[in-house]
C-alpha cells in the first residue's frame, strides 16, 4: 500500500495549482472525509491565491445540504457517500463561488461509518469545471486500503492527481 508523504503532497498541490493558472482557472473544494486537507496542502503554496478560490468543509448532511444545496432527500436516498452528492457538492460550490473547477469528495475513512456496500476506505470524488457555456462533472469511485489517515492521505493525493489531469481550458 502507498501512502503519500507530506512532501509528495506538497508536490502534487503545486503541479495542480500550475496546470490550473496556466489554464487560467480558479478552484474551489468542497470536502467532507479529506476535513480541508486538500485546500490545505493548496494554499500552503505561495501565490495560491492567484488559482484557488475557496474551500467548503461540510463534513455534516446539514452542511451539505445548507452550504452547498445538496437535496436533502437525495441524501436520504443515495447517502452522502454517492456519485449523486459528490456531484452535486462540486456544482454547488460552483455556484456559490467565483471558481471555475470544483473538487468534491465525500468517504468512509474509518474506523468506523462502513455500511453494506460501502466498506472503510470508500471515497468518492467529483471534479466539474466550466468548459465554454456549459458544466462539465465526472464522477470517480475508489476503495483506498489502511487506516484513517492512510485513506484520507491517498484520497488527497487523488484528489490532486484529478487537478493534473484537468482537461485544457477552450
Amino acid at each position: 500500500m502507498h501512502v503519500p508523504t507530506d512532501t509528495s503532497l506538497s508536490t502534487l498541490a503545486r503541479e495542480a495549482g500550475t496546470r490550473l493558472l496556466e489554464a487560467q482557472r480558479r478552484l474551489v473544494t468542497a470536502e467532507s472525509c479529506t476535513g480541508g486537507w486538500i485546500a490545505k496542502v493548496c494554499t500552503d503554496i505561495a501565490g495560491s491565491s492567484e488559482w484557488f478560490d475557496c474551500g467548503f468543509v461540510c463534513y455534516s448532511n446539514a452542511a451539505k445540504i445548507r452550504d452547498l444545496g445538496v437535496s436533502e432527500k437525495l441524501l436520504e436516498s443515495d447517502g452522502a457517500v454517492s456519485d449523486t452528492v459528490v456531484r452535486a457538492m462540486a456544482e454547488g460550490a460552483i455556484a456559490r463561488t467565483a471558481a471555475n473547477v470544483a473538487l468534491a469528495v465525500s468517504g468512509i475513512a474509518g474506523p468506523g461509518g462502513a455500511v453494506p456496500g460501502k466498506p472503510i476506505g470508500t471515497v468518492w470524488f467529483a471534479l466539474a469545471y466550466k468548459q465554454e457555456d456549459r458544466l462539465e462533472c465526472q464522477g470517480h469511485l475508489i476503495q483506498f486500503d489502511g487506516d484513517r489517515d492512510a485513506v484520507r492521505r491517498q484520497a488527497v493525493e487523488y484528489a490532486l492527481n484529478l487537478l493534473r489531469a484537468l482537461p485544457p481550458a477552450l
